[in-house]
């Protein structure tokens, strides 16, 4: 048995015991005080309220020139929140997960997070069509409704879900914590990069820190949908390898005996023979016996046919009669080569 530390990459020999989280009432009161966050950042900028003001003393703070020798450094750490690298990183982890606990429970709740944070914070950027700050028009104004698609913000959400997954799937409290702590600096440190780089509103981050915290919430809900569709998975996997196994080879030609064909009449005698039986030694002798009978019948009836037919050897040619072959000559006539005596002559 191995004991050094590669030995925990191996696969285990059977799925181990799961359980997912449930939506207990704190998870519950959680989700509804975020919610309840979520809708006031909305409205605070849907009517300008003192939130635009400070998104405008903070863009024109400009932090990107106040602190230019981080730019090279967050330009790179802002990738940490971009869709697609996080969610290739995080499907490879959780694909090795899978295949080392048998089981697809982890790719399916990384694909339902991502599918519910495409949808949510889609539709809010493109239903509010807030501006961000490179693009803004008036100094003081909210910029909503102009065709924007920067609120909330992408990366920010997306770093607090593709990241806390890995805590959500943790299956001892001691790496919960860690996880969470890792995601929760993760995605704090997107969202103010994006703040510094100038990107995104102050209230943009925010709003995204809250979208992203409501889909890790509300994956319990989704729980029984995601044990299902493993289920269908595992079934139609389970299928097609038993279609696989029933498709057989063809068998190559043996020299030993062969089957005996035999006639359609004693075919059917056998057959019914076996099938009246009771027993499989009972059928066997039944077949064995109308087999012979037929057999039997069979034999005397080429007997009677050949004692009425003649027998010609063909192999032997046939004799010629003794003798001349010419017909008799009739009595009355005399031969050809015999003289006839003279007859008497009359008169003198």
């Amino acid at each position: 048995m191995r004991t050094d530390i590669f030995a925990r990459l191996d696969r285990e020999p059977e799925p181990p015991k799961i359980v997912a989280p449930r939506m207990s009432r704190h998870r519950i009161a959680l989700f509804g005080g975020t919610l309840a966050f979520y809708l006031a950042i909305v409205f605070a900028v849907l009517v300008t309220s003192w939130l635009v003001a400070l998104d405008w003393k903070v863009m024109l703070f400009r932090p990107y020139q106040q602190w230019p020798e981080l730019h090279a450094f967050l330009d790179y750490y802002v990738v940490l929140g971009q869709r697609g690298p996080t969610a290739v990183m995080v499907a490879c982890w959780l694909g090795w997960r899978s295949w080392r606990q048998h089981t697809l429970r982890p790719l399916l709740v990384l694909g339902t997070a991502l599918l519910l944070l495409n949808v949510t914070v889609g539709a809010v950027k493109l239903g509010l069509g807030r501006l961000g700050p490179h693009y803004a028009t008036q100094i003081g104004s909210a910029e909503m409704f102009a065709g924007g698609d920067i609120f909330p913000s992408g990366h920010t959400a997306n770093a607090v879900v593709t990241w806390g997954i890995l805590a959500y799937l943790a299956t001892t409290p001691r790496a919960r914590r860690y996880l969470s702590a890792l995601s929760a600096t993760v995605s704090l440190g997107v969202g103010l990069t994006t703040v510094y780089i100038g990107t995104h509103w102050l209230s943009d981050v925010l709003l995204g820190w809250a979208a992203g915290l409501l889909i890790l919430l509300a994956l319990p809900w989704f729980e029984p949908l995601i044990a299902r569709t493993e289920s269908w998975i595992f079934d139609l996997r389970e299928q097609w390898r038993a279609r696989r196994r029933g498709v057989r080879p063809a068998l190559a030609p043996q020299d030993g005996p062969q089957p005996v064909l035999l006639p359609q009449s004693i075919a059917g005698e056998g057959a019914a023979f076996a099938g009246a039986a009771a027993t499989p030694a009972t059928a066997a002798a039944q077949v064995a016996t109308g087999v012979a009978t037929a057999t039997a019948t069979a034999t005397a009836t080429g007997a009677r046919a050949r004692a009425h037919t003649p027998t010609v050897c063909p192999e032997r040619p046939p004799v010629a009669p003794a003798g001349s072959r010419r017909p008799p000559q009739h009595p009355d006539h005399g031969s050809r080569t015999t003289a006839s005596p003279a007859r008497p002559m009359t008169g003198g």
